[in-house]
């Protein structure tokens, strides 16, 4: 298996073709899995705020005068959140509203212009549906698309490259009912493959390289067309919730 980095020579924004500009930036086959930051997918979305355009709320003024925020970004984070599931020592853990459990639910201020900041795309399969469709009418290649974003992990220090959005792909690979080594039945064993293809990515895409994607080849999967949502574990099965 090999994980393959595409380098994008521009800043992306709204007026780019991103299908056309990853195809251009790589020579793709059948087979590939390209993974895309969401961060390129947010700026070609439209997904920048001027940070100057928002008007904090009193609470968002209340959070950020308690923690030392800037309270217009917390205005986006309250914005962009179904649920608070945690607020501590300055950290807003958030459900967002495609159901994601993320830290300022994923409003980030890095890799953009000074006093702008990203937002998640408003459907992230639907931005891997359309990436995929489009780079396979370029190059009449069959791929499956990942858009992947940088999570913390409650758990574990250090953060982990996630999938949030995904087509052409199942995000698990469940095993239940294989058999192991010793000839057990594996029951409850569903590895989230997406993530892990995300995670492997990470690894040349890094964060200040302008690799705002990569080719993971050679993996064998399933081509299918299954949601994200399928990784999100019901409330009613999170014992931490």
């Amino acid at each position: 298996m090999q994980v393959i980095p595409v380098l994008v020579e521009k800043e992306v924004d709204s007026s780019d073709d991103l299908a056309d500009l990853l195809a251009s930036s790589a020579e793709i086959q059948n087979g590939d899995i390209l993974v895309v930051a969401q961060k390129i997918v947010s700026k070609q979305e439209g997904r920048v705020v001027d940070l100057s355009a928002v008007r904090p709320s009193p609470l968002a003024k209340g959070i950020a005068s308690q923690y030392g925020k800037d309270p217009r970004v917390v205005e986006l984070i309250l914005s962009e959140t179904q649920r608070i599931v945690r607020l501590q020592d300055g950290i807003i853990i958030a459900r967002t509203r495609h159901g994601l459990v993320c830290a300022n639910a994923g409003v980030d201020e890095s890799n953009v212009k000074e006093n702008h900041a990203t937002l998640l795309p408003l459907d992230p399969d639907g931005s891997a549906q359309r990436i995929r469709s489009g780079i396979s009418q370029k190059t009449r290649k069959d791929i499956a698309v990942i858009v992947s974003d940088t999570f913390g992990r409650p758990f574990r220090m250090g953060q982990a490259n996630c999938a949030i959005g995904v087509s052409g792909l199942g995000p698990i690979l469940d095993y239940g009912g294989a058999h192991d080594s010793f000839g057990r039945t594996l029951r409850v064993t569903a590895i989230a493959v997406a993530d892990e293809l995300a995670s492997a990515a990470e690894l040349v895409m890094k964060k200040t390289l302008g690799c705002p994607a990569a080719i993971v080849r050679g993996y064998r999967f399933d081509a299918c067309d299954r949601p994200i949502a399928e990784l999100i574990r019901p409330q009613s099965e999170d014992l931490f919730r």
